[in-house]
């Protein structure tokens, strides 16, 4: 099988790229990604020597570029990660967004119908369901909880899923989507929450906190996010789509006292800042769906996770620190 990921270059990208290598070792797989200032290609340098893998430069919403990768490659199948994905960058300039996200997911369906169409696999955010209250823990996002979006970021993911959706029905393309909760692991660009507390902690940098910390995630290990996909691509039904939760729901503020708590740092580190406008109060995604027909469930405690992502920023320094400095800006090719 040979498949095209977009965005591979990117955090969940590269990680799912790894993982199917991992499972499927006589893949081939094509990496596309514009290397946008979330695109680093350092992080698929142990990939360099693999025959089966292939990274080409490419702006998904170049359709004459998009249309003669796909006539010499001939994929079997598209994954979608590349997005615009930060939301804060998103309140600040929308129409890139727009662009990225929408006509670059257009583009791609169009490439698979005119080269045979082509299985396409979308990748979406919780986020298109808006925000639930912090008062009714019991209420979560199903695959029919309405699209209820409030940033630019998640308005252009959720317009990308309607385009999805009416491609399926109008043109019959096989497609399907994934609507997962935060994730969280190795390579995450460090503007995330994340890997930015873990990084300024790192330095003893302050750790800036929106309001009071109390907003809630669902936070969902970045590996277990591939093997859902891995799964869906082969026994996924299509037209579906499929909910991927991590049962981790974290206040934001709890998640920055525990890092410092592995990282022995003072929780005077902490600074509480402005909160983000429109802030969502609580994401919280229902996975049963994806269970019950595939099997599918996170593997990961957050607990678990979060030790194993600490760890790998410390012992990957130079990958973070060449990110903080800008050099990675200069690896074109690997």
């Amino acid at each position: 099988m040979k498949i095209i990921v977009t965005g591979g270059a990117g955090f969940i990208g590269s990680n799912f790229i790894f993982y199917m290598f991992k499972e499927h070792k006589n893949y081939q797989i094509v990496c596309i990604d514009k290397l946008t200032y979330a695109g680093n290609l350092s992080t698929l340098k142990p990939l360099s020597n693999n025959v089966n893998f292939k990274f080409i430069r490419a702006d998904i919403t170049d359709r004459n570029l998009i249309y003669q990768i796909f006539e010499s490659e001939k994929p079997d199948v598209i994954v979608n990660f590349a997005a615009e994905s930060h939301v804060d960058r998103s309140i600040e300039n929308p129409s890139i967004f727009l662009n990225s996200n929408i006509i670059g997911t257009s583009v791609l369906m169009d490439a698979c119908r005119k080269f045979g169409g082509i299985r396409f696999h979308q990748v979406s955010t919780d986020e298109v369901y808006g925000d639930l209250p912090l008062n009714q823990p019991d209420l979560l996002f199903t695959e029919d909880t309405p699209i209820h979006a409030n940033s630019p970021y998640s308005c252009s993911k959720a317009s990308a899923d309607l385009l999805v959706m009416a491609y399926h029905r109008t043109y019959s393309l096989p497609t399907t989507i994934s609507r997962c909760s935060n994730n969280y692991g190795p390579y995450q660009f460090p503007e995330k929450l994340i890997p930015l507390m873990i990084v300024n902690a790192l330095q003893d940098k302050m750790l800036p906190v929106y309001g009071q910390g109390v907003n809630v995630r669902d936070w969902l290990y970045v590996e277990d996010h591939c093997k859902a996909i891995d799964l869906i691509i082969h026994k996924g039904k299509i037209g579906e789509i499929y909910n991927i939760g991590g049962h981790n729901e974290m206040k934001n503020i709890d998640i920055v006292k525990l890092i410092c708590f592995y990282l022995k740092k003072p929780e005077s580190l902490i600074e509480y800042v402005t909160d983000r406008k429109g802030h969502d109060l609580r994401y919280a995604i229902n996975p049963e769906k994806i269970y019950s027909t595939l099997g599918w469930f996170p593997e990961t405690t957050f607990s678990d996770g979060i030790q194993r992502t600490i760890q790998w920023y410390l012992d990957n320094g130079k990958w973070w620190k060449e990110i903080l400095s800008g050099d990675y800006r200069k690896i074109t090719e690997i």
